[in-house]
């Protein structure tokens, strides 16, 4: 059912389903109890967390083991962004998606990169097949890289989103992510061109939710800025540490530990 839950979250034309991006079972935890309806990971943050960079650079054994980790715990529904696959054969990204599923994800994000659409293409029928084996309705989330890469001029960024989220819903795609629009008139021409749900990227300079959800945009994905404002404060809070050595600096701002431990223990 969780599979179905996260399908309506993204259907209507009255609601913006704002997701929450997590790295671990702990944050995704901590998430889940604010009453976010879902969770997704960030992969930048997921990688983070087990010391690689971002940019398949993660193994995928050790994204299996995250998935595992937070799908335990958690009770919304877990979509999971894997990059692009971390394969350029369209079969081994089946193969990869079937184990997500296997682990309890009910949504992919999968990018296109700087590949060409066509291969994107391959890799979301591969997605679709392994989750109809499984029978798991699994939400496919194509992420288009035109605006965060610049792989169009500007004037052509649309067109050229449009003409991508055309091919990646042929291909099997239920919604589409123009990850880095920015501009209201460019997101509101996204949403009127396709028929999938359009997830924009909270970013400096994105409208506020209120207005996405006027022009017709149906998830807002807060990426890995979660994750770079608490790598922030947590050197922060160790450069103080390590020049002043004081310990009440490091409570000003704290969970207090009992609330923290129940919340992880329950």
């Amino acid at each position: 059912m969780r599979d179905q839950d996260f399908h309506a979250l993204h259907r209507g034309t009255d609601r913006l389903l704002l997701l929450l991006n997590c790295w671990d079972a702990g944050s995704a935890l901590m998430m889940q109890s604010l009453g976010a309806p879902a969770v997704a990971t960030s992969s930048a943050a997921v990688a983070w967390a087990q010391g690689y960079g971002d940019g398949d650079q993660l193994p995928v054994a050790r994204l299996l083991d995250c998935v595992r980790a937070i799908a335990r715990r958690l009770t919304a529904p877990l979509s999971v962004d894997i990059e692009g696959g971390y394969s350029d054969d369209p079969a081994a990204v089946g193969e990869t998606v079937a184990a997500l599923i296997g682990a309890g994800a009910v949504g992919i994000n999968i990018e296109d990169g700087r590949a060409e659409p066509a291969l994107l293409c391959r890799k979301i029928e591969q997605a679709r097949a392994a989750a109809e084996r499984a029978g798991v309705r699994l939400f496919i989330n194509a992420r288009c890289d035109v605006y965060l890469k610049g792989l169009a001029p500007p004037e052509q960024r649309v067109a050229e989103s449009l003409r991508r989220a055309a091919l990646y819903r042929a291909a099997g795609a239920d919604g589409f992510f123009a990850a880095g629009a920015r501009a209201p008139d460019e997101i509101a021409a996204l949403v009127a061109g396709t028929p999938l749900p359009l997830n924009v990227l909270a970013l400096a300079g994105v409208p506020p939710a209120a207005e996405l959800a006027r022009l017709g945009v149906r998830r807002l994905s807060a990426g890995s800025g979660i994750a770079e404002s608490v790598y922030a404060r947590i050197a922060e809070l160790g450069c103080d540490f390590l020049r002043e050595g004081d310990g009440a600096a490091l409570s000003r701002q704290a969970l207090p530990y009992g609330e923290l431990n129940a919340l992880m223990s329950g």
